[in-house]
């Protein structure tokens, strides 16, 4: 039987899954029902809250990369979650993703093995609901409904996570008997555009029961947290289904693989109403999500004075600081507590190096405060250094990234020094690979001149959800119904940039945009560009919420890897053979250039032969280097595979044939074979 945590309310950090063990069922891989807690188990509001904190941890995460705060150990947390997009790079770049054959139709269960979630939460409201209804759970009644509404809130989260990988997926209402015949018929996939609207329904009912922000100050699910999560499923359905309409990803496409099945021969799709109805429902979720909060204040300080640890810049210090329960911007986020023993090493990694770093298509994509593009502004300065790069743009660039000027750490010394007071160049040559940076553009977002918090085990707290996303959300969905910007949208907008030291005029930026010049992929949906408009929308989204997990799921949902099936993409780095590269940091004990760039196998940078830009994945020309001309896109990959036993344990007889799911386009039914096309 699960072990049970005693209710911590205002701690997440106390929050952890023991996890009990069981044989699974054949079909949905359920354990008895016995295994998850007794029925007579749910009879107070501290037995619901116990239940639910057992699964916090583990259940709130990310749809695409599985994580939603900082991890523990050693790592960048969320500093290094836009992995795999045009914004940040580690390493040499992802053979996985961005080279041919990597990917396979797994032989096992993967869609099916994550209804274990959904079970947990159809278990809990069942007998939550039904113990609630019967008068027999005993405490405060707002918290008991509350607890019932983190419920249906951890299950729209888990639905929400089959809907992004997945697409279509079966929808379970109910603790299922563990007989085959009624699982097997249960196996349904329910076209994608149907999960999205259950997905809603089950937070609407959440947002019915929870209590505001205020109850538990932002660390427990409340109702402006669910209301921000209804306008990014809505986003991303209703996105999704416009821009990948026609590629046989979307119901009543004509390659559609569900189109095959019986139980889908009567339905009829009118995609453009339902992309209509999704738009509606993220604007209506952001407007609820951001009530009348006000965002967090930035002092436009960038940096403390020596000897000044904290309460120098609210907006930097809201990724940096202990606590963020008196931050009403951020509606959910993540205790660290050494008390607790939940600690990660987020600030000394993003300090140190983490074998990372932000693109040139990153930097580029900063506005300049008068708010015009780089390129159509006369305060630019070019970008031979990084100061160069970071003056007069985006405070939220000049916060963000470490520059030569940089101070590093607040501490005093009795003889300050560049070489132990500022940052300098970053560290492109270090032979301990979680201390290198690799495009000369260095993140700092999430580091907190709190040196006891950097260097030892940190309780640094996590922002999850932040009212700005829903200011977002409401401002993209309001441009792709309309056309245009409301006078809501404007408001948002003017609020965000004026926060970031953006000139508030968006037209002007409109106007000011040559989308020739702008290197970020979400200029295009599929093969054409967007508008000038919307892709400064997306340009506001990517400069407000860069490295927190969402740039994947964005390039994804607007179909923004299309180009790359036929023209590879080079991630590139900062301007480094104009003159960074006459840097001492970069010379031996002799003076002379010491880094290896002769595009061998021991290569550590792009020689000067290929341009004064750092290209990242051809540092090595050997043919061993898969990437070495760029990033490549496989079509299949904007949806996972199912796994060749998903399909056929989905079949009463265990025929494929006669299978009640089936796979996904572009990918075989038979595990271990590649991606199609």
């Amino acid at each position: 039987m699960k072990q049970h945590i005693r209710h911590t309310a205002l701690s997440l950090s106390a929050i952890a899954l023991v996890l009990g063990t069981a044989a699974c069922n054949d079909q949905l891989d359920l354990k008895p029902i016995t295994e998850i807690t007794p029925d007579d188990y749910y009879r107070t509001a501290d037995q619901l809250a116990n239940y639910l904190n057992a699964y916090y941890n583990s259940q709130l995460v990310n749809p695409f990369s599985g994580q939603m705060y900082h991890k523990g150990g050693f790592n960048a947390g969320l500093g290094n979650s836009d992995v795999n997009t045009d914004l940040y790079i580690q390493g040499a770049g992802n053979t996985d993703w961005f080279a041919k054959d990597h990917r396979q139709t797994p032989t096992g269960k993967v869609l099916q093995s994550e209804y274990e979630n959904v079970r947990v939460w159809n278990y809990f409201l069942s007998v939550s609901k039904r113990n609630h209804e019967a008068g027999i759970i005993s405490g405060d009644n707002n918290l008991i409904e509350n607890y019932i509404g983190e419920g249906h809130f951890f299950r729209a989260l888990a639905y929400f996570r089959l809907l992004a990988q997945y697409g279509d997926a079966p929808i379970v209402h109910t603790v299922l008997p563990d007989q085959d015949e009624v699982i097997v018929e249960n196996s349904a996939r329910v076209p994608r555009n149907e999960l999205a609207r259950y997905i809603i329904a089950d937070l609407d009912s959440a947002i019915s029961l929870l209590s505001d922000r205020s109850l538990f100050r932002g660390q427990r699910v409340n109702r402006e947290c669910a209301a921000l999560l209804k306008s990014r499923v809505a986003l991303f359905e209703a996105t999704f289904e416009k821009y990948h309409r026609g590629s046989g990803r979307v119901p009543g496409d004509a390659e559609w693989p569900g189109a095959k099945m019986a139980y889908n021969a009567e339905k009829v799709f009118n995609i453009d109403s339902e992309i209509d109805y999704f738009l509606t429902q993220a604007m209506d979720g952001a407007r609820l999500a951001v009530g009348s909060t006000p965002l967090t204040t930035n002092s436009k300080v960038l940096q403390p004075e020596p000897g000044v640890m904290d309460g120098w810049n609210p907006y930097f210090e809201m990724y940096a600081q202990l606590s963020l329960a008196n931050n009403p911007e951020c509606l959910l986020w993540k205790e660290y507590n050494k008390t607790h023993n939940v600690t990660s090493n987020v600030p000394y990694y993003i300090f140190a190096g983490n074998n990372d770093g932000m693109t040139r298509a990153f930097t580029e994509g900063f506005l300049m405060t008068d708010g015009k593009p780089f390129y159509a502004s006369p305060l630019y300065k070019g970008d031979e250094s990084v100061d160069n790069v970071k003056a007069d743009r985006d405070y939220r660039l000049q916060l963000f990234l470490w520059s030569e000027s940089t101070l590093k750490t607040a501490e005093v010394f009795a003889t300050p020094t560049p070489e132990n007071s500022l940052f300098g160049v970053s560290d492109l040559t270090n032979t301990i690979i979680e201390q290198r940076n690799v495009t000369g553009y260095t993140p700092r977002k999430y580091f907190t001149y709190h040196y006891p918090i950097t260097v030892h085990a940190e309780e640094m707290a996590c922002p999850i959800f932040r009212i700005a996303e829903a200011m977002l959300n409401y401002i993209e969905a309001c441009v792709e119904k309309n056309g245009a910007v409301d006078g809501v949208a404007a408001d948002y907008w003017r609020q965000l940039r004026t926060r970031a030291g953006v000139s508030p005029d968006y037209a002007l930026t409109v106007a000011s945009t040559d989308l020739s010049q702008e290197r970020q992929w979400s200029v295009y949906s599929g093969s054409g560009q967007v508008s000038a408009l919307l892709f400064n929308v997306r340009r506001e989204r990517m400069n407000e919420t860069f490295n927190e997990g969402l740039r994947f799921a964005d390039l994804i949902r607007w179909r923004s890897f299309d180009r790359m099936l036929t023209t590879p993409a080079m991630p590139e780095g900062c301007n480094f053979w104009d003159s960074m590269w006459k840097n001492d940091r970069y010379k031996d004990a002799n003076g002379n250039f010491s880094i290896v760039c002769d595009g061998s196998t021991n290569s550590l940078l792009s020689g000067p032969e290929q341009g004064k830009y750092l290209r990242l994945c051809s540092a090595s020309l050997a043919g061993a280097n898969e990437l070495k001309d760029g990033y490549s896109w496989t079509e299949a990959y904007y949806l996972y595979p199912l796994g060749a036993q998903d399909i056929t344990s989905a079949s009463p007889d265990r025929n494929p044939a006669n299978s009640m799911m089936y796979q996904n386009i572009h990918w075989a039914p038979e595990g271990g074979r590649y991606a199609e096309r």
